[in-house]
């Protein structure tokens, strides 16, 4: 199983990286590439196209601004596409998340919240393992623990 992180710019990167922290506690292989939609778009082209004979099942589109990279790898690539809208400095990510989610029919970018690297990351292994039995066992356990995080926290300051 393997992921791709694309993200349109370098300053995506302490967002993203908080997706690569659940992908290795999940033990999914992955790799992280910048490609930008509107300045390589012969890059972009390139490597959704290639991702599934790549062996990429799933991509991850980190972007902010006019967020088009997860449309881009959407209409070049049949394999599944989330949206991880970064927040900008003009609109704080509002135009980054009406970019990623209003994708045209035919079109579809599953689409997280604004910054949400963690939740893209975990969509992705709720996705895959649907294919990788292993991840879904994974994932019952990520949930346990979450509960059971909680329920002590919530003794803890009910002390």
């Amino acid at each position: 199983m393997k992921i791709a992180i694309v993200m349109g710019s370098k300053s995506d990167y302490p967002v993203v990286e908080r997706a690569e922290k659940i992908l290795k506690e999940f033990g999914v292989e992955y790799e992280t590439r910048i490609i930008s939609a509107h300045r390589t778009p012969r890059v972009a082209e390139k490597f959704a196209t290639e991702a599934d004979e790549n062996g990429i099942e799933l991509i991850i589109a980190a972007a902010g601004k006019a967020a088009h990279l997860g449309g881009v790898m959407a209409a070049f690539t049949p394999i599944p596409v989330i949206g991880l809208p970064i927040k900008s400095s003009t609109m704080d990510g509002l135009d980054s998340l009406l970019s990623i989610v209003q994708m045209p029919k035919g079109i579809p970018v599953a689409t997280v919240a604004i910054d949400g690297a963690e939740n893209a990351a975990l969509l992705a292994v709720q996705i895959l393992s649907v294919k990788y039995t292993e991840l879904r066992e994974k994932m019952k356990d990520y949930k346990v623990k979450m509960e059971q995080d909680i329920i002590k926290l919530d003794e803890e300051f009910n002390k």
